[in-house]
């Protein structure tokens, strides 16, 4: 069994979780740095707007996974705060991300749709990077399974179980997500704003299946909510990258 304590400092515990995630915000800064300079957008711009973006997602995140499980958190505020141990929800953290991002743009006067490619390519790789700490928390599995390459989970009520690995499903398609929207990028694109529209696109199927696998999704009204804003952004992002390509006369 994996252990999410990954070694201690003076009695503080590092958690594998917190190492991952600090690693792909890291490997996000370089390559949107690197991507922003080749659009001629200095360094500053794109520092200013992590510094702005990566508090605003953690807090989305958070606040995202907490609404949709709060009779639990009512009854354990304490537990509010222990991001450590898992608990962020990935569309919280993109709305946060993009508002926070929103704001810094229009102060800056810089193009928000620019900006939104520009990062593009760093949201697949660094959820594919932090969807391992989920397998070191032994959290966001799926169900039980006899294939060969499930995983041994403990279950508070039938102990050692054999559960899909669904956090590594998604750290596969989404590095198949960033190969599509590089590879698009070289190939068709031609107006900013269209990456972004293509990360929305493929993330959400992949997500949208492999969350249908999982057995502690966030619900509402007995409908995942994953699936739901899924679904949504699939619908959105299609019809909006339709009508920018018509309105330019691209096929």
């Amino acid at each position: 069994m994996p252990d999410p304590i990954a070694f201690s400092i003076f009695g503080l515990e590092v958690r594998w979780y917190g190492i991952l995630i600090s690693s792909a915000i890291l490997i996000g800064i370089l390559i949107a740095t690197y991507r922003g300079k080749k659009q001629g957008i200095i360094s500053d711009d794109i520092l200013d707007i992590v510094l702005v973006s990566i508090p605003a997602a953690m807090i989305g995140a958070r606040l995202y996974y907490v609404a949709f499980k709060l009779d639990y958190y009512l009854s354990n505020p304490r537990e509010i705060f222990m991001i450590w141990e898992g608990g962020l929800a990935i569309h919280g953290g993109l709305i946060g991300a993009f508002l926070a991002g929103y704001m810094v743009c229009r102060v800056k006067k810089i193009s928000f749709l620019k900006i939104l490619d520009v990062f593009a390519p760093t949201f697949p790789l660094g959820q594919s990077i932090g969807r391992w700490g989920n397998f070191f928390n032994q959290e966001a599995y799926g169900a039980e399974t006899d294939l060969p390459w499930a995983i041994t989970v403990i279950d508070p009520i039938k102990g050692l179980i054999q559960v899909h690995p669904t956090f590594l499903y998604e750290s596969i398609w989404n590095l198949l997500v960033l190969g599509i929207i590089l590879l698009y990028e070289k190939t068709r694109k031609k107006i900013d704003g269209e990456l972004i529209l293509i990360y929305g696109i493929y993330y959400s199927v992949g997500r949208f299946f492999i969350e249908g696998l999982r057995t502690d999704s966030l619900m509402f009204m007995n409908i995942r909510v994953a699936q739901l804003m899924s679904f949504g952004v699939i619908v959105i992002c299609t019809l909006y990258l339709k009508k920018i390509r018509s309105q330019n006369k691209l096929k």
